[in-house]
């Protein structure tokens, strides 16, 4: 019986999330890489003390959350009017927004593989990270007014 509830609560999980609402999932997945990102800023500007395990495992909650990002799922045709900051150029330039991505994608894996051993190492790895955010948000975000 144990079983069947388990495989019911999981068929309706994933029939919710083929209902998503794009707008809705892509804020959740940029929240969560801001707290991350955030948390790590906090170190780097010593305000938590460094803990290389810690910051690891940080690390590596980025580098899920950006391995969770699908443009084509996140950013599908139509999803740019509602509660959205996403710039129409999204969508115009889907490449140059990928592309973005990408960099980002690679920038937190570099910094994972090569595990911060101290703040000064993580904060040139918080800058990289931090200039990709920067350079997607200016390219491909309306500010809120």
């Amino acid at each position: 019986m144990r079983k069947l509830v388990i495989a019911i609560s999981m068929l309706a999980l994933a029939a919710s999330a083929a209902f998503a609402d794009p707008v809705l999932d892509r804020q959740a997945l940029m929240k969560e890489r801001g707290k991350i990102v955030g948390g790590l800023s906090k170190v780097v500007k010593g305000e938590e003390p460094f803990d290389a395990a810690a910051v690891l495992t940080q690390l590596q909650a980025l580098q899920a959350n950006a391995e969770k990002f699908d443009a084509d799922a996140l950013f599908p045709a139509g999803s740019d009017t509602g509660d959205t900051t996403a710039s129409p150029k999204i969508w115009q330039d889907m490449a140059g927004f990928n592309a973005a991505e990408d960099k980002y994608l690679a920038d937190v894996k570099a910094a994972v593989a090569a595990a911060p051993a101290d703040a000064g190492a993580l904060k040139a790895q918080v800058g990289a990270i931090g200039s990709d955010c920067g350079t997607c948000h200016q390219g491909y975000r309306i500010k809120k007014g």
